[in-house]
């Protein structure tokens, strides 16, 4: 039986909010929200490790969702006070609260350690961050559930306000930085709580705060007032810092360390600014110090050649390609405070003008965009540690995605040499090697599919002293030809003037007698990098741009035996798995006794499959949120851009499709359209996406985000019809009691609200999990299976019996 799904009897336009006020107030309120959230995984990526910039997501989530369920538990209370009353409270709170939570995310020390100390230091630091977001879901579920009638409108208001901050956040911290965005988030409360507040009192109160705190950031505008005084768990002596940025990739700053000066990422990456008179190279300690170093092979073996380099940072690279006579030297930096700020700005001085060589061609772009749209070749395409162990505002891991260190990117990097070109990948190794020899397991791969049967006379291997002590640098060399005997007799010269150096592999000399075990010959020997990772220690099998995990290397019995994780520079990598397990328990916990425990003990023997409904729209689309920021990483250049483009636009149109769904789905059977349309639409991107964005990834950025539009808008528009339809219509049905026949007015809107919010906690937590360990491909799939769901659950919806 179908119906029209009517408004409540108890509301009715003469009584209800203006709904100018109404959904303005909740887009402001969403818009401070959602700012809120993203900068705070660019500041959680500064002051705490990477791995909980993550948490950020999480946070927010959870205190949605225990909003929803307080303002459930505690529905009689809440009524005594009308709506607008309460919602500029709320968001007059909310604004204060927001300057709380930066001074505690500031001031507070947490470090990686395990001590019980800093398990109390995070606790707080997750309680006080998630507070803002409580007051705000308490919010959105009294005005959700009271305003009922419309709620197409008001989560149309909700996803458009989101929208927006997601569209507002790069600027803001490129042009205030990340305390003042966090800042501004405050600002848009006490805005909306204006909006809110039905008395000059009220009024009075929120617009002096938006004073106060504009007067706040404005005084912050060099970020010596309110900025980093801890970060990962030591304290940031401001003696040491000479200058000072942030932007939406990452906290810059210049440190001054002995007589040499740093550029120090998110306080953990860094790279020195070359300070070396090209003019006295040769028998300088420049020559010595960066000759004695794995990647000077490739300058050996080319010192006339033209070099692509991915992420010179302060020019290392850059440097010595110069200095031994390279006529062309292209550098591809992603950050623009790098390569023009410092590098081309405040310290050209300081660098002798190296950026600014006639020479020298320095691209702001990412390295596999920049080489896919140019026809360019290369005697040389070189990567000296470039990874990501400083966060950027997508609040990833080291082990989350990195795609320039995937088999597709290793043959784009091979296609743009010249027939006798090479690729100079460095990275660090260990006792047990696994990143360096996963370079040369990537590109063995990348050779086969470009015709190399056996590419054993194709790799050369060294490191910076023997493999007896982890972090030490090694280079892979790598060439789509065998390497001559002329060729190894310079690098074996080499070897032979600096000591330093040490060979791991040779294609005259694969492993030296007597040296003991060698993983780089085995490999090499073995010509099946799959295969010979099934019996390595760790895991080291090639990475595809599916699941570009690289750095992730660690196998099932090492994660949940191996005592020893902090041994090594990978430590961080190795333990941010055990924080990624410990933020799903944690989640799963919160979720159970914040939210679904609660909710079931209220609800006694209803049925709890209506809001099952809306837990599987939830998880679905924050799994296929989350696997499209992942699969426009690479089309878009960096993660910080996939987040805003893809969240902006999957929530403006989801915001769009949640207005006109009202009008077009205005009875209830009409309900499985848009679940059936998105779960086609998911299926074909499942086949059809990655193929389509490697096709257009070489296009100019600003083409990318047309294709973005095109293939993200129509997608969300009808992913924002499934949760305010399903609201309405759980809305519309009372509960009906088999025990007495009798009706009851308890809508249940606000526990749909809550697990919805839950579903997307654990869903944020769970995309991660899927995606390192099946693939992003199967990782969409697991969000076609919860739209799968929705649609078997829909009947539920229509009665509800306790």
């Amino acid at each position: 039986m179908s119906a029209t799904i009517p408004a409540p009897a108890s509301v009715s336009p003469s009584n209800a909010i203006p709904e100018r006020t109404v959904l303005l107030g909740l887009a402001l309120t969403s818009f401070a929200a959602l700012l809120l959230e993203l900068s705070l995984t660019r500041l959680f990526s500064v002051v705490l490790f990477y791995h909980f910039a993550f948490l950020a997501i999480s946070i927010a989530l959870l205190g949605l969702g225990a909003g929803g369920v307080f303002a459930y538990l505690f529905k009689s209370r809440l009524t005594r006070t009308d709506t607008r009353t309460l919602a500029a409270r709320l968001c007059i709170d909310n604004s204060i609260l927001v300057l709380v939570v930066l001074e505690v995310v500031l001031h507070v020390p947490v470090a990686l350690w395990v001590t019980g100390r800093n398990f109390l230091h995070l606790t707080a630091l997750y309680v006080v961050a998630a507070l803002p977001f409580f007051l705000t879901g308490v919010l959105f579920s009294v005005v959700f559930a009271r305003e009922t009638w419309r709620v197409s409108r008001l989560y149309g208001a909700d996803l458009s306000g989101g929208a927006l901050a997601c569209l507002a956040v790069v600027p803001l911290l490129n042009w205030i930085g990340g305390p003042n965005t966090i800042l501004a988030a405050a600002v848009a409360m006490a805005a909306a709580a204006v909006v809110w507040a039905s008395t000059s009192r009220a009024r009075r109160t929120a617009a002096g705060l938006m004073v106060a705190f504009v007067a706040l950031i404005a005084a912050n505008q060099s970020n010596r007032l309110i900025d980093v005084v801890y970060a990962k768990g030591m304290f940031r002596n401001p003696a040491w810092v000479e200058f000072a940025r942030w932007n939406a990739l990452s906290r810059v700053e210049v440190d001054r360390q002995d007589r040499a000066k740093a550029i120090v990422i998110d306080a953990d990456a860094n790279t020195y600014i070359m300070n070396c008179d090209l003019a006295h190279w040769h028998g300088s300690e420049w020559e010595h110090d960066l000759m004695s170093a794995p990647p000077a092979l490739a300058n050996v073996l080319r010192p006339r050649g033209e070099f692509a380099i991915i992420g010179p940072g302060g020019g290392v690279d850059v440097l010595r390609a110069v200095a031994n006579g390279s006529p062309n030297v292209t550098g591809i930096e992603i950050n623009p405070i790098i390569a023009d700020t410092i590098m081309r700005g405040r310290y050209a001085d300081y660098a002798m003008h190296l950026y600014e060589r006639p020479e020298v061609h320095i691209h702001v772009t990412d390295g596999r965009s920049y080489l896919r749209s140019t026809s360019q070749t290369f005697d040389v395409v070189q990567m000296t540690l470039v990874d990501t162990w400083a966060s950027t505002a997508a609040g990833a891991f080291a082990l989350s995605e990195n795609n320039l260190y995937t088999v597709q990117a290793f043959r784009e990097y091979f296609q743009h040499l010249r027939s006798d070109g090479m690729i100079a990948i460095t990275r660090w190794e260990f006792r047990q090697p696994r990143e360096a020899l996963r370079v040369v397991a990537v590109a063995m791969e990348a050779l086969h599919s470009l015709g190399v049967a056996n590419p054993a006379r194709n790799f050369i291997v060294a490191s910076q002293g023997p493999l007896d002590e982890d972090g030490i640098s090694v280079v892979v060399l790598a060439k789509k030809t065998a390497f001559t005997a002329e060729e190894e007799s310079a690098v074996q010269a080499h070897f032979d003037r600096y000591n330093d150096l040490e060979p791991l592999y040779l294609p005259s000399e694969p492993a030296k007698e007597g040296a003991g075990p060698n993983p780089f010959a085995d490999l090499i020997a073995s010509n099946d990098p799959y295969r010979f990772a099934q019996s390595y220690a760790y895991n080291i099998a090639p990475v595809t741009d599916n699941a570009p995990f690289f750095f992730f290397t660690l196998k099932v019995r090492q994660i949940l035996n191996q005592p020893g994780l902090q041994n090594g520079i990978d430590w961080k990598v190795n333990l941010g798995v055990l924080v990624l397990i410990l933020v799903l328990i944690i989640s799963l916990a919160a979720v159970l006794g914040f939210l679904i425990l609660p909710l079931a003990l209220r609800t006694g023997r209803q049925s709890p499959l209506p809001v099952l409904y809306f837990v599987a729209v939830g998880l679905g689309y924050i799994l296929v949120e989350i696997a499209f920021i992942q699969r426009f990483v690479l089309f878009l250049g960096h993660p910080t851009y996939a987040l805003t483009v893809v969240i902006f636009l999957l929530m403006l149109s989801s915001g769009a499709g949640s207005l006109i769904s009202r009008r077009w789905l205005r009875r209830t059977e009409m309900a499985w359209m848009p679940l059936v349309l998105v779960i086609v639409a998911l299926v074909a991107d499942v086949f059809f996406l990655p193929h389509i964005l490697t096709a257009w990834v070489g296009l100019r950025f600003e083409y990318r985000l047309v294709v973005s539009g095109l293939l993200l808008v129509p997608l969300g528009f009808v992913m924002g019809m499934p949760f305010p339809t399903g609201l309405r219509a759980l809305a519309a049905r009372p509960v009906l009691d088999v025990s007495s026949g009798a009706t009851g007015a308890d809508n249940a809107v606000e526990w749909a609200w809550a697990m919805n919010a839950a579903a997307s906690v654990l869903g944020s937590v769970l995309a991660m999990v899927i995606a390192i360990q099946f693939g992003l491909t199967m990782t969409l799939a697991c969000g076609v299976a919860a739209y799968l769901l929705a649609l078997l659950l829909l009947p539920a919806l229509r009665t509800q019996r306790t």
